[in-house]
């Protein structure tokens, strides 16, 4: 059975930074795209970033050169490192197995901006 828990999620101040973790097992992880999409509260999901199994790296605009998205294949690791945080970031984030967005099964972790 896939599993997938997020960390890392917290109240920082815009400008500031977070990196998210998602732990995955029970998954052949290194060989399949995953992705982070985000939830702002009584909206729907949407995409944020997806890196393929080459490592090919996929942005929405609204965080390109802002956010850094990575993997560690050998521990199951998919990352998210943010920078420069907007308020508009607010979200619950969630990754996800491949490269579409689906209705998520972890639990998500959420950043909130603000000052």
């Amino acid at each position: 059975q896939v599993q997938l828990v997020e960390s890392g999620g917290d109240l920082v101040q815009p400008g500031g930074s977070l990196r998210l973790s998602c732990v995955v097992s029970g998954f052949a992880f290194q060989w399949s795209p995953m992705t982070w999409v985000r939830q702002i509260p009584g909206r729907g999901i949407t995409w944020v970033s997806t890196i393929e199994s080459d490592g090919t790296t996929l942005y929405t605009d609204s965080v390109k050169g802002r956010f850094t998205i990575s993997r560690n294949n050998a521990d199951s690791v998919l990352y998210l490192q943010m920078h420069n945080l907007k308020p508009e970031d607010t979200a619950t984030y969630y990754c996800l197995t491949g490269n579409k967005v689906t209705v998520p099964t972890g639990q998500g972790t959420r950043v909130t901006v603000s000052s």
